[in-house]
């Protein structure tokens, strides 16, 4: 049961198993006197979907920010293909997409435009390029809107062009928060399965979500984090471990492990009311 604590991980600098493509060592980051992420170590293999959940203000999104390269740590370290992001931060980049729960597009760019802007930051190879482009555009019914100004699309329409500009890169680390929102039904089953099938060719997910049916579904193993530590991090047996839940769902173990004990109470309030 080593795995579910946190502080016993064997995750350290410079032992890094060639498989791992994203490894966090004793990762902390405070906000003054507020710590927001603390001492967390953890890593994603090849080919592996990594599930991370939390409440609200967990630290989610801080942890992921870091390891986009938008925030620095005060502690620990990132490694990314088993470079550092603080002593290779362009390669690390390079070889990471993020697809933020809340993306900034330029919407005065056609969709055609934002993809050329992000191949070329990335230096895709023109053919790759054409290729991925025509594919997704079309998977995300967005062929016919590729010309249009981007202050002209929807939520979820913007949500499936920067998912298509991540996922055209073919990066070995994608790291994703909140994929989901803005989609209809059709659109995510179709980012699910996208989750499933770049896992398959070797690409690793670090994928954060509200949704635990999804986590579910999708991930490998998961880690739960809680007032910026991590509560308990496996697979789904691990945690039912941890939790002392044996046969539950996620949702079970999940509520269990964060503390919300209350709950309960408040269904129970709103059924008899």
């Amino acid at each position: 049961m080593d795995e579910l604590n946190h502080t016993e991980s064997n995750t350290s600098a410079g032992q890094n198993n060639t498989d791992d493509v994203l490894v966090i060592d004793s990762l902390t980051k405070k906000f003054g006197k507020f710590t927001a992420v603390d001492n967390i170590s953890l890593e994603v293999k090849q080919g592996e979907i990594f599930g991370f959940l939390g409440p609200n203000g967990a630290g989610k999104t801080t942890t992921i920010k870091m390891i986009a390269g938008l925030l620095q740590p005060d502690n620990g370290k990132i490694f990314i293909n088993n470079r550092s992001l603080v002593s290779e931060p362009q390669k690390c980049k390079q070889d990471t997409g993020y697809i933020p729960d809340r993306p900034y597009l330029f919407e005065k760019l056609t969709g055609f435009e934002f993809l050329q802007f992000i191949a070329s930051l990335y230096n895709l190879e023109p053919e790759t390029f054409s290729r991925n482009t025509a594919h997704y555009l079309k998977l995300f019914d967005l062929e016919d809107w590729q010309h249009h100004l981007i202050e002209s699309y929807s939520h979820g329409m913007r949500q499936k062009l920067i998912i298509s500009s991540i996922f055209m890169l073919e990066p070995p680390l994608i790291v994703v928060d909140e994929p989901m929102v803005g989609l209809d039904p059709k659109s995510a089953r179709i980012v699910k399965e996208l989750f499933k099938s770049h896992a398959l060719r070797g690409t690793a997910i670090f994928l954060s979500t509200h949704s635990l049916e999804i986590a579910e579904e999708l991930c490998d193993r998961i880690g739960i984090i809680l007032n910026g530590s991590l509560r308990a991090l496996g697979n789904l047996k691990d945690l039912q471990l941890a939790a002392r839940l044996e046969h539950s769902d996620l949702e079970e173990i999940f509520l269990e492990l964060t503390g919300a004990y209350e709950l309960q109470d408040i269904i129970n309030a709103l059924r008899s009311g």
